[in-house]
């Protein structure tokens, strides 16, 4: 069985039950005070026992079965907030002041507990036990000899019967009414707020499972990059330098007795393990994903430039002018399109000179990327999965991209990436 302590979110209602209980205690103690022309008598350990009452139900709303496993437990809370109710009319009298604040509080605290059908239910038994009350009142019903209603005033009592009992009876319906209205307006706006309430909380539950089916996602995604890597690793190093092996052995045979064939084998022994550590370089690099919080974007494409120039002999020209850190999405898209462009270049462009710049101002990054390579023809390309990539990436960063080439004339790429609408 678990109860709820009365906290956000229903602090709001938890702050009106005690405004309520507020108005009900002062129209209780001003039984209290005498008066010459106070026309209710209420014995004193009678209003003892009706403020009781009134505490008692107040000390409820600390705490509400809300999750109980029991349908029962609800209804014997709701059922007992009502009985607290008509004993503090019973001792007090005052029906017409204390038992409509005493009814919504009621009211509100099972809209906490119930469905719609339950809510309506205990709205329908409020309206008529309040109804009840005006008709007992007026038919000078008493409980336990206090009446619940105070005498009518002088004024009144030189009415005819009739005016009389007309002007008692359109004050008893609409009263009866007019509470009726409040107790809708109760329910509609406590309604209002459990829903906004619940949907929050739905919201809440589908943010989290997102967040944890991303994680999954994300572990799955690192588990075949690894996997695409170990494969990679075994097919082409492993290749390598299997063929490495048999060079060598095949040098040391030939080492005596052909000292030329083993230097062929010698050689092409080299080669292969310049072509095992190339590979080796390109599996570690794409391993490197931890960099982009420890490192700027400046010092990241300094050394992919300088890893470049190393591997491939070709001269990047760059122009690297950042004011200040980029958002990490930011500069991880910028890097991994630089990235790209350069790959694209050394397997494609057969250029000797790049010219690579980057320039951030208040507004916006420009990027621009320009080889002398062999170009191709953008309407006739058929758009590899390179430049696909650069053109995703620059689609999730908002950015404008432009791609200019022709045969024999190179080619240039050029991103600018709004810093305003960038996403972070």
């Amino acid at each position: 069985m678990a109860y709820l302590w009365r906290k956000p979110p229903f602090r709001s209602l938890f702050y009106l039950e005690w405004v309520l209980l507020g108005i009900a205690f002062l129209s209780a103690l001003s039984v209290l005070i005498p008066h010459p022309r106070h026309y209710l008598f209420v014995p004193p350990w009678f209003r003892l026992a009706g403020i009781l009452c009134i505490a008692a139900l107040g000390l409820m709303g600390l705490w509400l079965p809300i999750n109980s496993s029991s349908k029962l437990l609800p209804r014997i809370y709701i059922i007992g907030g009502l009985l607290l109710s008509w004993l503090a009319i019973a001792f007090l009298g005052r029906g017409e002041r204390i038992f409509p604040t005493l009814l919504l509080i009621v009211v509100i605290r099972a809209c906490l507990l119930f469905s719609w059908t339950g809510r309506i239910a205990t709205a329908v038994v409020a309206c008529c036990s309040f109804f009840a009350v005006q008709v007992m009142a007026l038919m000078r019903i008493s409980f336990l000899g206090v009446p619940l209603a105070r005498s009518l005033p002088p004024g009144l009592r030189r009415l005819p019967p009739e005016v009389l009992r007309r002007v008692w009876f359109g004050l008893v319906f609409n009263s009866a009414l007019l509470f009726a209205l409040v107790l809708a307006f109760v329910l509609l706006l406590v309604g209002a707020l459990l829903a906004e309430y619940q949907s929050k909380a739905k919201l809440a539950q589908a943010n989290r499972r997102l967040r944890e089916y991303a994680l999954q996602i994300e572990d799955r995604a690192a588990l075949q990059e690894r996997n695409r890597i170990a494969r990679e690793i075994h097919d082409s190093v492993g290749h390598y330098l299997t063929a490495q092996s048999i060079q060598l052995e095949n040098t040391f045979l030939f080492l005596e007795k052909n000292p030329v064939k083993a230097a062929t084998h010698l050689e092409q022994a080299r080669q292969l393990n310049k072509e095992a550590l190339i590979n080796i370089r390109s599996s570690v690099a794409s391993l490197r994903k931890n960099t982009f919080p420890e490192r700027s974007l400046t010092a990241l494409l300094k050394q992919l430039v300088d890893d470049f120039e190393l591997n491939t002999n070709i001269k990047v020209i760059r122009q690297l002018d950042l004011t200040s850190s980029l958002p990490e999405r930011v500069s991880i898209a910028l890097y991994r399109i630089v990235q790209e462009a350069l790959t694209n270049v050394a397997k494609h462009a057969q250029a000797s000179k790049i010219i690579l710049h980057l320039t951030q101002s208040d507004e916006q990054v420009l990027l621009s990327i320009q080889d002398n390579g062999c170009g191709f023809d953008l309407h006739n390309n058929s758009t590899g999965f390179g430049l696909q990539g650069i053109q995703e990436r620059a689609a999730a960063l908002q950015g404008k991209l432009s791609i200019v080439s022709e045969p024999n004339k190179g080619c240039q790429i050029n991103l600018s990436v709004p810093l305003s609408s960038s996403p972070i």
